[in-house]
């Protein structure tokens, strides 16, 4: 069982994002953007953070920088649907930056476990 950090902007995929988890054996945790994820990381660190890309006070990207650079070893997921700016693909940055696996928006409930269980090795 692994400890996960979600941070999603979007209530009802956040929502869904932790009972995937949950029911998969792991132990889920919830913040609503960046700022707020990080300050839950640093209170308990995570094995896991998935990230939504496109959020407010503090993005994505940002996120994963200041992850990254406080947890070197930490695994992060990216996910995006390219809120209003959809044309714009920004997953491989997220993957430059350190994201091992990304995920666009929609995915499946089975998706999100297999680039769980590929990023935690099991």
């Amino acid at each position: 069982m692994a400890r996960v950090l979600i941070i999603d902007d979007d209530d009802v995929v956040r929502t869904i994002l932790l009972r995937t988890l949950t029911r998969g054996g792991h132990e889920a945790t919830g913040a609503r953007d960046g700022v707020e994820g990080v300050a839950l990381f640093r209170e308990n660190p995570a094995d896991l953070v998935i990230t939504d890309i496109f959020m407010p006070n503090q993005e994505g990207l940002a996120t994963i920088m200041e992850l990254r650079r406080n947890a070197p070893s930490l695994k992060i997921i990216a996910i995006s649907g390219g809120g209003a700016r959809a044309s714009l693909d920004v997953l491989p940055v997220a993957e430059a930056l350190g994201a091992q696996k990304t995920l666009r928006k929609p995915f499946t409930p089975s998706e999100v476990m297999d680039a769980v269980r590929a990023v935690l090795g099991e």
